[in-house]
């Protein structure tokens, strides 16, 4: 007795598969998806119901997801990454395959949000940005426009070729934070929970961050779970952040008040978003939750 599927098996599975994903798709194209920016105001302390800043789902998140949409239409591309993304996991990372694939990509936020996150306008222009982590770019896109310099480090070699076709000046995340540039704004999205020394890439940046007027923007999945990709025998940290909580908002107040606060920084706002990537045969895109934090250096700290 063979174990082996037969063409007519597989083939049913299949139309089931796509069936299920397309009932699904009706259901999101019909919806709004308020619960993804919601928070429950009565679970944070009082003096931060005012740092919260509701975003909505726009024009940009729309047109994300019906890319999402149609590309898992693309039954036999779809079928190929599978197979593919099944040979190279015996020698690549995740992230790495992604870039090899060129799938994949992930959305934070549009362009209107950060503006808004930031309180500025479409004219808005200043000098450096650095996107840490910065994947293949397409969330740097979001913020390039507002920067005379455009910089990004990524440890995936694949993921570097795709940022460099971006056009940004890829840095070696060796050297980012050694003192010859100070940045008006950096955003770290996803990436902290991703990497071994969490607080120490807090402590950089504080370091190279504009005094007064620079911005920290951070994106972090909650609830928190630590894994690292690259460079970990057992994909843990080296340093632990030690976030405290059950809820999303438990561990967003956790967060500002026993991680940024005692590093020197101070929350300007913050905000909730969905953390969307794009999908396969079986679902059209992947959320997870996202805390957006805006920060700054805090007046009474001094650069170190």
């Amino acid at each position: 007795m063979t174990s082996t599927l037969s063409y007519p098996y597989a083939r049913s599975r299949l139309m089931r598969t796509v069936y299920i994903r397309l009932k699904d798709d009706e259901k999101h194209r019909n919806s709004k998806h308020t619960y993804w920016y919601e928070i429950d105001l009565n679970r944070i302390p009082d003096d931060l119901h005012l740092k919260f800043y509701q975003l909505y789902q726009d024009d940009e998140t729309e047109e994300f997801l019906e890319i999402c949409y149609e590309k898992a239409d693309w039954i036999f591309t779809q079928i190929w990454n599978a197979l593919a993304r099944s040979l190279l996991s015996w020698f690549m990372s995740n992230t790495s395959i992604n870039g090899y694939l060129k799938r994949g990509s992930m959305f934070v936020y549009s362009q209107a949000q950060f503006q808004k996150l930031l309180g500025i306008d479409d004219f808005w222009l200043s000098e450096n940005l650095i996107d840490l982590g910065a994947g293949d770019g397409m969330v740097t896109k979001k913020m390039a426009s507002h920067f005379k310099n455009v910089f990004v480090t990524e440890v995936s070699h694949q993921m570097q070729y795709r940022l460099a076709e971006n056009g940004f000046t890829v840095i070696d995340i060796e050297s980012w934070a050694n003192g010859h540039l100070i940045y008006d704004v950096i955003s770290c999205l996803n990436l902290l929970d991703r990497c071994n020394y969490p607080l120490n890439i807090l402590k950089q940046i504080k370091a190279t961050l504009r005094p007064e007027t620079g911005r920290l923007v951070v994106a972090l999945v909650l609830p928190f779970s630590a894994y690292v990709e690259e460079n970990s025998v057992d994909h843990k940290p080296a340093e632990k952040l030690g976030i405290q909580g059950n809820t999303f908002e438990d561990q967003t107040t956790d967060i500002i008040n026993n991680v940024f606060k005692p590093l020197g920084f101070e929350l300007v706002t913050f905000s909730r978003v969905p953390y969307l990537s794009e999908g396969d045969l079986s679902t059209s895109f992947y959320v997870l939750h996202d805390a957006i934090f805006v920060l700054k250096v805090a007046n009474n700290t001094t650069q170190s």
